[in-house]
């Protein structure tokens, strides 16, 4: 069994309130992420099974947390009962700072872990699955709220908008090794957004997603996506 324990420290270094640096800018910011990670291996399952563990908490270093993958910003969008669409999204963010305020930072916490079972030396199975938990800060909330009334019109006002948000995944792959370095992956997840905001939006349109101006309803939201990968390590 392996154990690692990882705190880093993260200097939040914004930009200027305005166009130019007459402006001014809010003073820099420590952030800090903390991690632990166990590998328990030699179970007895069978030979090179393993499960591997990971929690995180992190204050104004959201990328320890979110990885690189993780957009910075998404929508998620499906079926709604009384206006066109219903759509969930959600923002990365270190920090937020408005004209003339300080940098308020943004908070989050989440647990991964995986388990892999080895058939035989040509077969490979696993599961695996992710948490996540992110929280801006009163001010922060303050300012985006502001700017999300002022443009997307919610019914329900200020009262309906809270960017926090949580994040979920759950999955499993099965590996096919038929030579060594050559190997064939199928991999199946299911996610699902657990966003804050409430009632309905007026969206003026999202060309990259080809989404229309209209009425959607803001709600929670899942995916599933399958991945076939081929894979030649040499």
């Amino acid at each position: 069994m392996g154990i690692v324990v990882v705190a880093v420290a993260h200097d939040l270094h914004a930009a200027y309130y305005g166009a130019t640096e007459a402006t001014g800018h809010p003073s820099d910011k420590w952030g800090w992420a903390a991690q632990a990670a166990v590998s328990i291996k030699n179970i007895p399952t069978g030979p090179g099974d393993s499960i591997n563990l990971q929690a995180v908490y992190t204050d104004g270093a959201t990328r320890y947390n979110f990885q690189s993958l993780f957009p910075q910003s998404f929508f998620m969008f499906s079926g709604s009962g009384s206006v066109y669409q219903s759509t969930g999204f959600a923002g990365l963010s270190d920090g937020v700072f408005g004209v003339g305020t300080g940098i308020d930072t943004v908070k989050t916490w989440g647990f991964r872990g995986g388990y892999t079972h080895n058939w035989d030396p040509y077969w490979a199975s696993g599961i695996y699955g992710a948490y996540a938990q992110l929280k801006y800060g009163d001010t922060g909330k303050a300012l985006i709220c502001t700017n999300f009334v002022a443009s997307l019109t919610p019914s329900n006002g200020l009262a309906g908008c809270n960017p926090d948000f949580n994040f979920a995944v759950i999955g499993a792959n099965l590996v096919w090794t038929p030579i060594k370095n050559l190997a064939f992956t199928a991999d199946v997840n299911w996610s699902h957004l657990d966003q804050k905001y409430s009632g309905t939006i007026t969206s003026p349109g999202i060309a990259t997603a080809a989404k229309p101006a209209a009425l959607y309803e803001l709600k929670d939201q899942n995916s599933v996506s399958m991945l076939l990968r081929a894979q030649r390590n040499f």
